[in-house]
């Protein structure tokens, strides 16, 4: 288990994503993973307010409604870090109090629970003050409905005038932040955000850290994939990516392990990564990931996989 800065919160170090409940899984199969994932040990379950509002017939909170059931009928929630975030659902957009006060209830409630462990700010808001949203973050941790705060896709600056001020007032700082990381995607972290986190204490949970699928090795030149990100993972079958997937394969051959798992080992020894992300439509595609918990590469092996992703 890792724990999250200096809160009291232990996690496993491969977070469930929830961005599939209620998408890609419907409720039995999103149980399925949820079972397998707690099987094997996990304890970390990541969603939104926002998911799955992209699919057919839903409008948002379908996968925090998903895990709600699962957390209640399993008995688990005293067991599980649970995060979700506001900031991007329709309706319930950017970081004004009047969101963030509306948008925590709901989500309370689709997860059938009367806290939140982590509740991130999705998204940056331009348009709210930040010490206004974090001034209404900090009253919903004195009030006990949200444990921790957290930060998703913020800047460097951004990050570092966030964290200033929740110092400067004594309020609850963001403790971790979400970033898009990955072998394929690597300069918007590696310029400023690693430095910082390190120097700050976030813990940094990448996603998108197997490039919509594309680093799990099943996309390959005259290879269809029937799946609904085959477009965006199949953009990166040029020289770069296909260079990438041979230094994949040569290390997965070595360590005895998915192409999956080496790429997320990858990230997870990158300076800076506090604990890995990734989500799995069926128990079949999570064991492919879960190697990756307890994947150590070598010295060379790193090199070798930084140098073709270069």
């Amino acid at each position: 288990m890792k724990r999250i800065g200096n809160t009291e919160l232990e996690v496993f170090p491969l977070a469930l994503g929830g961005n599939t409940f209620g998408f890609t899984s419907d409720e039995a199969q999103s149980f399925a993973v949820l079972d397998a994932y707690a099987e094997a040990g996990g304890n970390f379950v990541d969603t939104a307010d926002v998911y799955s509002a992209w699919a057919p017939g839903n409008s948002g909170g379908e996968s925090e409604i998903i895990l709600g059931r699962w957390l209640k009928l399993r008995k688990k929630r005293h067991k599980f870090v649970i995060s979700t975030k506001v900031g991007q659902l329709d309706g319930f957009k950017g970081l004004s109090p009047r969101v963030i006060r509306r948008a925590v209830e709901a989500s309370l409630r689709r997860l059938q629970t009367d806290v939140i462990d982590m509740y991130y700010a999705h998204i940056d808001d331009a348009e709210t003050p930040l010490e206004v949203s974090l001034a209404t973050f900090d009253e919903l941790v004195r009030e006990g409905k949200v444990r921790t705060i957290a930060a998703s896709q913020y800047t460097a600056p951004r990050l570092a005038k966030a964290l200033s001020i929740s110092r400067r007032h004594g309020w609850a700082a963001y403790v971790a932040l979400q970033t898009h990381y990955s072998l394929l995607h690597r300069q918007e972290f590696e310029t400023e955000l690693a430095d910082l986190a390190v120097r700050e204490g976030v813990m940094v949970l990448p996603f998108w850290s197997l490039a919509n699928g594309f680093l799990t090795g099943k996309y390959r030149p005259g290879i269809a994939v029937e799946s609904v990100r085959a477009d965006r993972a199949s953009a990166h079958l040029d020289a770069r990516g296909l260079r990438v997937l041979a230094a994949l394969d040569a290390v997965a051959l070595s360590q005895e392990s998915s192409v999956a798992a080496v790429a997320l080992a990858w990230v997870a020894a990158q300076p800076g990564v506090g604990a890995l992300l990734a989500s799995a439509r069926t128990p079949e595609q999570l064991r492919e990931i879960l190697p990756a918990n307890q994947l150590v590469l070598s010295a060379e092996e790193l090199r070798a996989l930084s140098a073709a992703s270069a």
